[in-house]
């Protein structure tokens, strides 16, 4: 199945989103017919099919893969993109239709949620290659990659990812999942034995979070730029319950790093050799615990359609 280069591929995520989905996707097919927009398209079945897809499109030789979906479905198509065997992968121009309730990274290039603005971006908008972080493991002796495009989370941020995973099958909302989960561990402070190496630096000790920001992070590094090919990293020590409530309003503002609890590092590379007990998550997609852990990054590894 070869295509032409100027073909889209879309790939529809009916799960990420609200239960008006489907009618959001008839509206955005109706609209892209209207712009006389060649395209085809697949619709995904499942805990990924996401990553299945994009590869096939990739190795068929789609040159724009567009995601219709959040974040975690965007990252399920970076990942497919970057283990495919498609030629070229930084040519392969990614657009984004924000569909859900997570769209950290549209978010953070100023690409609307309102699906109209989006088709016309992925239209007429600015083509940018851009960085893509790398978490690298070994399993039964076997070499592993995933990919993130936002951030990766080690501890709290991962563990409030995995409680709304679990909850959202009972409240069935997932906002209110995400609130529940968030309420139900932050204030357990939980800590974590942790042994990281950042720039030759050995760090020992408990902490309560690590992000490794290729981009903003949910805010937890706010001066993270996914095309310098550096990471930003916050490890978070424990707060008193005061300060708590300071970094969370200091996490809301962009100001985190200013936070007395917060040690800022910039690198190219970090091996988390230990993180006792701590989950893993990539873009919010858990990852099992596969210490040593290797996380780099791909300077302009990806080409993503941004605004002009």
């Amino acid at each position: 199945m070869a295509t032409s280069s100027d073909k889209w591929g879309v790939i529809y995520n009916p799960k990420a989103g609200t239960r008006k989905v489907q009618k959001r996707w008839k509206e955005i097919k109706a609209y892209m017919e209207h712009r006389g927009v060649d395209y085809d398209y697949v619709q995904s079945e499942g805990f990924g099919s996401v990553e299945r897809l994009a590869g096939i499109l990739a190795n068929n030789g789609y040159r724009t893969i567009v995601v219709v979906g959040g974040d975690g479905a965007l990252n399920d198509a970076i990942n497919g993109i970057m283990l495919s065997e498609a030629g070229q992968k930084e040519s392969i121009a990614i657009g984004l239709i924000p569909n859900g309730i997570g769209n950290d990274f549209a978010k953070y290039w100023g690409i609307s949620t309102e699906y109209r603005e989006a088709v016309e971006c992925i239209i007429g908008g600015r083509r940018r290659r851009i960085d893509v972080g790398t978490c690298n493991y070994y399993e039964a002796g076997a070499h592993h990659t995933r990919y993130f495009l936002n951030a990766m989370n080690i501890g709290l941020g991962a563990r409030v990812v995995e409680i709304t995973d679990r909850c959202k099958r009972f409240w069935g909302v997932k906002p209110l999942s995400y609130f529940m989960a968030l309420l139900s561990v932050i204030f357990q402070r939980k800590l974590y034995r942790t042994h990281l190496n950042i720039n030759g630096e050995h760090i020992r000790g408990r902490i309560m979070t690590l992000c490794i920001g290729n981009a903003s992070g949910y805010g937890q590094t706010p001066s993270a730029v996914p095309y310098n090919g550096w990471l930003d990293v916050s490890v978070i020590h424990r707060p008193e319950l005061w300060q708590l409530w300071s970094g969370l309003w200091m996490l809301t503002t962009g100001r985190i790093l200013n936070h007395k609890m917060v040690s800022p590092y910039r690198t190219k590379n970090i091996k988390v050799l230990r993180a006792q007990n701590a989950s893993v998550d990539l873009d919010g997609r858990l990852l099992d615990r596969h210490f040593p852990l290797y996380i780099g990054v791909m300077h302009e590894a990806v080409t993503l359609i941004i605004p002009e």
